[in-house]
């Protein structure tokens, strides 16, 4: 199977004796065994099964199985959340005194693992800006192990060269692992520019519908196997009703992000014209500083689009108000538009300083472009944007 769709919705379980057509739910915790020593062969992993749902089961392997194939990656294992997958394969893979070398514009969350909980094992990290990736092998020491980036980055919306990172990688015997939420791995697959894992939050344009929480790592298989060890143990595990709806969802991702796509550039190009709105960003706008390196690595820009409000921190909370039809929510990747005001929400809780380093000013807006309508969506943004509060 090489089309995209079709792997996406072909590749399923096998069936059970009932001949379904759309793979079942195994909501169960535990398996049986015929006797003691098949059981014996299980735990000694002689024999390749299900033993325990924090281990394995039908549903999470399905998940992680296509995940990895439409990623052309070896192997996969899922987790409960985006950020689970994130800490449970930085965690595995660093021990104390390793260095990690990573792009400044990050997830909030990822942001905090680096600079507060990581120091605590004694990992170290540096950080460059996106806009300087000259830089990067300046920032290598002998104790650095992994380099780490996301592209698109969230909330600013900045392209990383992957086929630049995945050369320093290979030139520095670094581990290279690249967020690829804001793409999915139907705009993107950072292991054809070199990556050894790939992470997503499924949560957002996976799901796609703001229902259910999870996350997965693709990759190299002896990398994945021991990610797999480490959160066999400490339990981060994806449930298999969250896998089951990830599972489908796959299935019309390529629909739903041509879509998504689509609605996005129309709007970054309206927003282009309005008084209002500075320094629009997406991906496959012309006026994106890495726009020809968006156009190499990505097949799509995707559904994000930031944007500065002028009048800062006050416009900002203004528009967001004055919003009618879009959400107003944390979250991203729905069907729904939603808006999102990064520096006092996903990225709340980093300084003043730290917000700025990373490109989060006082007006930033984040915008997740939705399925609704187009003139719908953006004849809310025009409107909130001009009304006079």
């Amino acid at each position: 199977m090489s089309h995209f769709e079709t792997t996406a919705i072909r590749t399923q379980l096998e069936r059970t004796s009932y001949q379904e057509h759309s793979s079942p739910l195994f909501l169960t915790s535990s398996y049986i065994f015929e006797d003691a020593e098949e059981m014996r062969a299980a735990f000694a992993e002689e024999q390749e099964r299900n033993i325990y749902s924090r281990f394995s089961n039908p549903n999470t392997s399905e998940f992680a199985e296509k995940v990895a194939l439409l990623e052309g990656a070896e192997a996969g294992f899922a987790f409960a959340t985006g950020m689970s997958a994130v800490y449970s394969t930085l965690a595995t893979l660093l021990n104390s005194g390793d260095h990690i070398v990573s792009a400044r514009s990050i997830f909030g969350s990822t942001h905090s693992l680096f600079t507060k909980y990581f120091p605590k094992w004694n990992i170290s990290h540096s950080y460059f800006n996106v806009n300087e990736e000259d830089k990067i092998e300046s920032l290598i020491k002998p104790e650095t192990k992994i380099l780490f980036a996301e592209s698109p980055t969230n909330p600013g919306v900045d392209i990383l060269d992957l086929e630049n990172l995945g050369r320093i990688a290979k030139k520095h015997n670094l581990l290279l692992i690249i967020d690829n939420c804001f793409a999915t791995p139907y705009l993107q697959n950072p292991i054809k520019f070199g990556a050894d894992l790939v992470i997503h939050s499924a949560t957002k344009l996976i799901d796609g519908q703001g229902r259910v929480l999870g996350g997965v790592t693709v990759g190299r298989a002896d990398l994945i196997r021991e990610i797999y060890l480490f959160s066999r143990n400490t339990g981060p595990a994806l449930s298999p009703f969250n896998a089951w709806i990830l599972s489908k969802s796959l299935e019309t991702l390529p629909v739903r992000l041509d879509r998504h796509c689509d609605n996005a550039l129309k709007i970054a190009e309206l927003l282009e014209k309005e008084e209002n709105a500075e320094n629009v960003k997406y991906p496959f706008l012309r006026s994106h500083p890495k726009y020809e390196v968006a156009k190499k690595q990505m097949k799509l820009g995707g559904n994000i689009i930031s944007f500065e409000i002028k009048g800062g921190l006050e416009a900002g909370r203004k528009f967001i108000d004055n919003l009618q039809l879009c959400s107003r929510s944390a979250n991203l990747g729905d069907t729904r538009t939603i808006v999102t005001h990064p520096a006092s929400t996903t990225h709340g809780r980093l300084t003043e300083e730290e917000r700025l380093e990373a490109g989060i000013t006082p007006g930033l807006v984040r915008i997740s472009v939705g399925l609704e309508h187009v003139e719908d969506i953006f004849g809310d943004i025009q409107r909130a944007l001009n009304i006079e509060a």
